[in-house]
């Protein structure tokens, strides 16, 4: 289980890190992808910060701060369910597996987060 955990979540780390590079950077598909969506351009660092907290979160997590981990496992959630929330508002489905790909990593990582914290309690 342990193995598990810690596969999903430096998967999670490593994507959510990278699009927040991605946000910051202001890559053409971040500022398509907003406006396509509805989201003003002016939220994009904000995301980005929601993003790589979580993902500073998750490590902390990995490092041991167990807590931090599951509390930045639940912040990516709710995070990626108002992603999608925000496709299916705009009726964008084309591209609503990525957020939903980024939701299932944080839920899966969440879970496994949880079920660590069970067998092995700090």
């Amino acid at each position: 289980m342990f193995i598990a955990y810690v596969v999903v979540t430096v998967i999670t780390i490593v994507a959510n890190a990278g699009a927040a590079f991605a946000d910051l950077a202001r890559a053409e598909f971040v500022l398509a992808n907003s406006t396509e969506v509805g989201i003003s351009q002016s939220w994009i660092p904000l995301l980005a910060a929601l993003k790589a907290a979580g993902a500073a979160g998750l490590l902390l997590g990995l490092l041991g701060v167990r807590l931090i981990g599951i509390a930045a496992a639940v912040g990516l959630v709710l995070f990626f369910i108002g992603a999608i929330a925000a496709h299916v508002r705009a009726r964008v489905f084309h591209n609503i597996a990525f957020p939903g790909g980024f939701f299932v990593l944080a839920a899966v990582s969440l879970v496994l987060a949880g079920a660590v914290q069970r067998t092995a309690p700090l």
